[in-house]
């Protein structure tokens, strides 16, 4: 399988930096409450200080996202969602341990996380602007084709596994109880993009460890790196 962004996304968002990781075992995770209300509190000193939209990490996703001709307050990607839910909240659904888990590391660091469970990706992902031709399932059950040129995951059989880019994921490959692989997916464009894509993935060596997730490979994506085989 692999992963990795087409030509077009980088000529139109040159500092985009993913760290990329494969995890293995998943469907033997189990919760690690102490580490989630560690990252608990670096949540809310990071909410203390400052509103979701003044946050370097997704003040330039709102950048891309208005790049892409969204408007940035109407979608939102997925790390401003968490938090703007979890400043109202101070809570989280539970969904399955390792999403809890990204969910947190995801709002302590600002970045988007997607998790997809590789038993239903069909060979592997490309993020590229869409045909029209894709089709995309939401949570609800119902089938929906992304508009010609919006950025999707998708593979090869034309499955988008998420719209928007980092908007929403799709329900095909949700992480379930029955998942074992997952490929993790952690993207950013904010100047230290690299150095807190390094300080995220310090993060996730110990959590997932803790969690008993195996991670198999990674690799961080950049222009001289493009696409993660595995």
């Amino acid at each position: 399988m692999y992963f990795t962004h087409a030509d077009a996304i980088w000529t139109t968002h040159p500092d985009l930096r993913a760290l990329v990781l494969v995890a293995d075992e998943v469907r033997a995770a189990k919760n690690d409450s102490d580490r989630l209300d560690e990252l608990a509190k670096k949540i809310e000193e990071r909410q203390a200080a400052s509103g979701e939209a003044e946050m370097p990490e997704i003040a330039a996703w709102r950048e891309a996202f208005s790049r892409m001709g969204l408007k940035p307050t109407q979608y939102r990607c997925a790390s401003e969602a968490l938090l703007r839910r979890y400043r109202k909240t101070k809570d989280m659904p539970k969904f399955h341990p390792l999403v809890d888990y990204l969910n947190f590391v995801s709002m302590s660091f600002g970045i988007p996380i997607a998790a997809f469970d590789c038993a239903h990706i069909t060979e592997g992902i490309t993020v590229r602007p869409a045909d029209g031709s894709e089709t995309y399932q939401t949570f609800q059950g119902e089938t929906e084709h992304p508009s010609a040129g919006e950025v999707v995951f998708a593979d090869p059989e034309g499955n988008a596994h998420a719209r928007r880019w980092t908007y929403r994921q799709s329900a095909r490959s949700v992480v379930s109880a029955g998942t074992d692989r997952v490929l993790m997916v952690i993207e950013a464009h904010h100047a230290s993009a690299e150095q807190d894509l390094a300080a995220l993935r310090s993060e996730l060596d110990l959590g997932l460890a803790g969690l008993g997730v195996r991670v198999t490979c990674s690799t961080v994506i950049s222009p001289s790196q493009r696409r993660l085989e595995f």
